[in-house]
């Protein structure tokens, strides 16, 4: 049977949350030669959809309008979306679809919209790692999973921020039409079938300019242009002039965190640098970025980061050979990789 997927899409949609999972439905629809999916998009209003980019979408229905036999309803993200408030009927319309839909969900920023209409109250979900903390905080009888891609738990499906919304309607086709289908469709939009490690690879968080009184700003940034320096609370609070029991507890009650952890994700976020200009191996890296090995770095960057340097040196570091898959893994025809030039 054709299974209908319905996208909403609210004023300001990220397009590529709605046309991302679209082209992964449409693609296993061409690989099959038939309609698997009816693809539809919902708007909140009439007319055109303006997105966050400029660009418009037309809707095919309307909230509040009836929709067919329905087997997945997805919610988009949009930028503002933790701010985004909708109307009781809105909200209503979108309870009573998910409930009689197999399976709903949210790509990116959407989970605020289920969780606003009580959808995820119970339920292990992801979002954009940026917005997973304020999901947390408004909604806390939802378990946010801040690193995962994507979040299967019962009906429930939701997934990270914007690109991931491909790996979400990816793991859907598999689920529907089984590994083969979903490794066909991954081939022809040329994207990972399983992509390795978890969204926190790409969050920027800990990247923050120095906060607190002057002394530990200059403190901060005196460690983040010097790394690979023994960084101990004393040698901190030398360099600020008081001692370390009074710089510790200073220092945790104006930034919110320990000095000893702070300077760890301020070293990790020198690696992470190092290894996305790719002139650094992960052992010269950890050298330079104050580990004492390179098994060290690697247990704090796969803490930090959710993988290892090695893998993000794959497939973030400069140069035209780590956008490839990692080495081993098979594209649509089946063969491997060439490895990666050391």
């Amino acid at each position: 049977m054709t299974k209908t997927i319905a996208i909403l899409a609210l004023p300001g949609v990220q397009m590529l949350d709605v046309s991302g999972p679209l082209d992964v439905f449409a693609q296993a629809n061409a690989d099959a030669g038939r309609e698997l999916y009816a693809l539809r998009v919902v708007g909140y209003e009439p007319g055109p959809i303006r997105c966050s980019s400029g660009a418009r979408l037309l809707p095919d229905l309307i909230v509040g309008e009836p929709l067919p036999r329905l087997d997945t309803l997805l919610v988009a993200g949009t930028p503002h979306a933790s701010r985004t408030v909708l109307s009781t009927s809105a909200l209503q319309w979108i309870r009573d679809t998910a409930k009689g839909a197999k399976r709903y969900g949210s790509v990116c920023t959407g989970a605020f919209v289920l969780a606003s209409a009580g959808l995820l109250d119970g339920k292990r979900v992801t979002t954009h790692w940026n917005a997973a903390g304020d999901l947390r905080h408004a909604y806390p009888r939802v378990t946010v999973e801040e690193d995962a891609l994507h979040v299967r738990d019962g009906k429930v499906r939701t997934s990270a921020g914007v690109t991931a919304g491909l790996d979400l309607a990816l793991s859907m086709v598999e689920e529907d039409l089984g590994r083969e289908a979903a490794a066909g469709v991954a081939a022809q939009l040329v994207m990972f079938f399983k992509r390795p490690g978890g969204q926190l690879q790409f969050s920027r968080r800990g990247q923050a300019g120095p906060v607190g009184r002057s002394v530990l700003q200059e403190v901060q940034r005196w460690v983040a242009a010097n790394p690979g320096l023994p960084l101990s609370v004393e040698a901190l609070a030398g360099h600020a002039g008081l001692s370390p029991r009074h710089f510790a507890r200073l220092f945790h009650a104006e930034v919110g965190i320990t000095p000893a952890a702070w300077v760890e994700m301020t070293r990790i976020s020198a690696a992470r640098a190092l290894l996305e200009a790719g002139a650094a191996t992960p052992k010269q890296v950890a050298a330079q970025c104050g580990f004492a090995n390179v098994d060290t770095l690697r247990r704090a960057f796969v803490k930090h980061v959710g993988v290892s340097p090695a893998v993000y040196l794959r497939h973030h570091g400069g140069g035209p050979d780590v956008v490839r898959p990692v080495s081993g893994s098979k594209p649509g025809n089946g063969l491997p990789w060439p490895p990666l030039r050391k």
